[in-house]
């Protein structure tokens, strides 16, 4: 399966637009790379910036452009393109595999592919077809993908929010006011729950995807229960951020897929959506299961499964089954969890 593009990198000079700004141009975009931009924010891809120059000269001409706004990161200076693009994925807590590069230098371009194998690499001519490749095709344009970029800036007013707070980070995290509600998913959701099963692979249980019938299936089945999560807290919406699904077989209730948006990984979003499975399960009477498939990144949800009281039962090639071992789960820690 192709990895779904969630950020694209781009350099300024000769590739967003035509010319050098520090050598006194006042370079006109180009009309491609406009459009790539405005139609793949459109659809949920972030837009970073990895260019060599003086930052504030640059930011002055995409300002001056009106282009500042469509980028969430920008690191621009003198570095490797390589690094600039780990701290991207870095600011932005997702994988390099889910980051693409676009530069008009080759040489650029090699030096990221031999740092970063994962990251796909484009040049410059190339930005009028991106639109058109599977990669950043991220299916039906929902509302949450429209509001991807605002999501991710009030994640910048967090982050300097914590870096300026002199506390402990589980004292910060208590002065947020999380909340996480949880419910079934309706048919307004289905869009968005297949969305979050296509591009989360770091906190996603098994990998599995589901296609809107079969999401929808799921809802309509008496033994399946499809579950939606949304977070907020005192800076705004997070939106829309976990899914979960259980399937009640004999005397258990088996957590077939659990999954998180990377925005919401050190939020202690994890143990808590957890903790509230495990009440449910046990307040019907079942003995709490999950199915778990480890992949290359998502080994944070085993921790997580197994700090919150699950062991494993059973391998069946690289499959787990794990089982609730515990007598009650945990407390919530930061995040209160409400359900409606």
């Amino acid at each position: 399966m192709t990895t779904t593009v969630k950020c694209l990198v781009w350099d300024l000079d000769d590739t967003l637009w035509d010319g050098t700004v520090l050598e006194g141009d006042r370079p006109v975009p180009f009309h491609e790379a406009v459009s790539a931009l405005r139609a793949l924010d459109e659809r949920g891809v972030l837009h970073a910036v990895a260019s060599r120059g003086d930052r504030k000269q640059a930011m002055d001409h995409l300002v001056a452009k009106g282009l500042d706004g469509l980028f969430t990161v920008e690191e621009i200076g003198w570095g490797p393109k390589s690094e600039a693009l780990r701290r991207i994925a870095d600011t932005l807590g997702i994988g390099v595999d889910s980051v693409a590069f676009i530069d008009n230098d080759p040489l650029e371009r090699a030096e990221v592919s031999a740092a970063l194998p994962a990251v796909r690499t484009y040049p410059a001519e190339a930005a009028g077809s991106l639109a058109e490749l599977p990669e950043f095709r991220t299916g039906p344009v929902t509302a949450e993908s429209r509001q991807r970029r605002l999501l991710y800036r009030r994640e910048a007013e967090r982050r300097r929010a914590k870096e300026s707070y002199a506390g402990p980070p589980a004292e910060f995290l208590a002065t947020l006011g999380l909340e996480l509600t949880v419910r079934r998913a309706g048919e307004n959701d289905l869009v968005r729950a297949r969305e979050l099963t296509v591009r989360t692979h770091q906190l996603n249980t098994t990998g599995r995807t589901y296609d809107l019938a079969e999401l929808r299936a799921l809802c309509d089945s008496p033994s399946h229960r499809v579950l939606v999560a949304d977070l907020t807290d005192r800076f705004g919406a997070y939106g829309t951020v976990g899914l979960a699904l259980t399937e009640d077989r004999e005397d258990t209730r088996c957590l077939r897929l659990l999954l998180l948006s990377c925005r919401v990984m050190s939020r202690g979003v994890g143990p808590a959506l957890i903790g509230h499975l495990v009440r449910d399960a046990l307040a019907a009477g079942r003995r709490p299961t999950a199915e778990f498939v480890p992949t290359e990144v998502n080994r944070v949800m085993l921790v997580n499964l197994r700090f919150s009281g699950f062991e494993v039962l059973s391998q069946t090639g690289d499959a787990l089954l794990l089982g609730y071992t515990g007598s009650s789960p945990a407390a919530s820690g930061p995040v209160r969890v409400v359900c409606s």
